[in-house]
């Protein structure tokens, strides 16, 4: 049974730090690529992050770039983000999906395992 369970979203103020995790089980994480959207509160869902299975090739959205950084953990089937400078935009429910693509594609159609999601908000 294939399991993707997000945690580490929380209430903090603008400016802070968050560390997502999702855990993973049930697939072959290493020859996934992992992928982190968001949906905030009426609106569509959107990509944030992406990575390859060898880390060797990542992508950001351009609202995160330089304040995120996906991460994973392949010997125990992690994916992180890593979210800096938070902004009150960044409030959102925030998901893990897997796909098994050849590259990354950032399109929420396309992932194959999703997460339930964590939510994260961000005061002013």
């Amino acid at each position: 049974q294939v399991q993707l369970v997000e945690s580490g979203g929380g209430l903090v103020q603008a400016g802070a730090s968050l560390t997502l995790s999702c855990a993973t089980s049930g697939f072959t994480f290493s020859r996934y690529n992992l992928n982190w959207f968001r949906r905030a509160p009426g609106k569509e869902r959107e990509f944030v992050a992406a990575i390859s299975p060898s880390s060797d090739s990542i992508g950001y959205s351009d609202s995160v770039k330089g304040r995120f950084t996906i991460s994973r953990d392949n010997a125990n089937n992690i994916l992180r983000l890593q979210m800096n400078s938070l902004k009150p935009e960044d409030t959102a429910d925030y998901y893990c999906a897997a796909d098994s693509k050849t590259h990354l594609t950032g399109r929420f159609s396309l992932m194959d395992y999703w997460g339930k999601g964590t939510l994260v908000t961000v005061s002013v």
